[in-house]
């Protein structure tokens, strides 16, 4: 926990806090904090700074919170991703926080089990709960929106073209497909299929709509290795 996520509710005055859920274990028994003790923190959606250990037991810690800074950019970046399996679902809910994604889009696709929109993943308090893991991670404070479309179709020919305007729009298809473009900051839409890749009938729907296939070179990736490789490329370190 690289940052102390605080919520409204955590404060019992207007500069200090009392937590004692996860928090509160995570300090006693990973970063062994002790009275007088300074740690990073931020205000979920809101500001960062720094907060003083007042007094901590095995029941409740106490915090002043001074916050005065801004949280890191966001990347500039619209994540749109077939459903993935539960299990890697949450490794790229949480890695898209760290990362600085604050804009996903779920969407089905042929090759998507049905059976992946009935996990408890993507109930919102998980969700949450796996984002602000990885904004502890990042230093971030700002939530990423999730937007969940079971309807290829009608979200590649309605949804998609207003998504895409104005940025880079980019399908992640090995086949067929240009190399990845250069880092910048512009504003970017991808595009990365399940497990199993897009059939082609879904590439040539998202390239009516203005899209254009990249690959990452020869070899095939995971979606979430995909995730990453793509995005360290697109953009600058920020």
């Amino acid at each position: 926990m690289n940052l102390l996520l605080l919520e409204p509710q955590d404060f019992i005055d207007e500069a200090v806090v009392a937590l004692s859920d996860r928090r509160l274990k995570h300090m006693r028994e990973i970063q062994q904090v002790k009275s007088g003790d300074t740690l990073r923190c931020g205000l979920i959606n809101g500001p960062r700074g720094r907060c003083t250990l007042l007094s901590i037991d095995d029941k409740e810690v106490r915090l002043s919170v001074e916050l005065s800074d801004l949280p890191p950019p966001p990347l500039p970046l619209t994540l749109v991703l077939a459903l993935p399996r539960p299990k890697m679902l949450k490794r790229i809910l949480q890695n898209c926080a760290t990362l600085g994604i604050k804009e996903i889009f779920l969407i089905n696709a042929l090759r998507v089990e049905k059976s992946f929109w009935s996990t408890p993943v993507l109930q919102p308090a998980s969700v949450e709960e796996l984002f602000k893991l990885g904004l502890e991670q990042a230093g971030d404070t700002r939530l990423p929106n999730l937007h969940i479309r079971k309807r290829f179709k009608p979200f590649v020919e309605d949804e998609l073209p207003s998504l895409a305007q104005g940025k880079r729009a980019l399908i992640a298809h090995p086949y067929q497909a240009q190399p990845c473009p250069g880092s910048s900051l512009e504003e970017t839409l991808i595009v990365i299929g399940p497990e199993g890749g897009f059939i082609p009938y879904e590439v040539a729907l998202m390239q009516q709509q203005g899209l254009e296939s990249i690959h990452l070179g020869e070899r095939i990736l995971r979606v979430e290795t995909a995730l990453a490789v793509v995005t360290s490329r697109l953009f600058p370190v920020m």
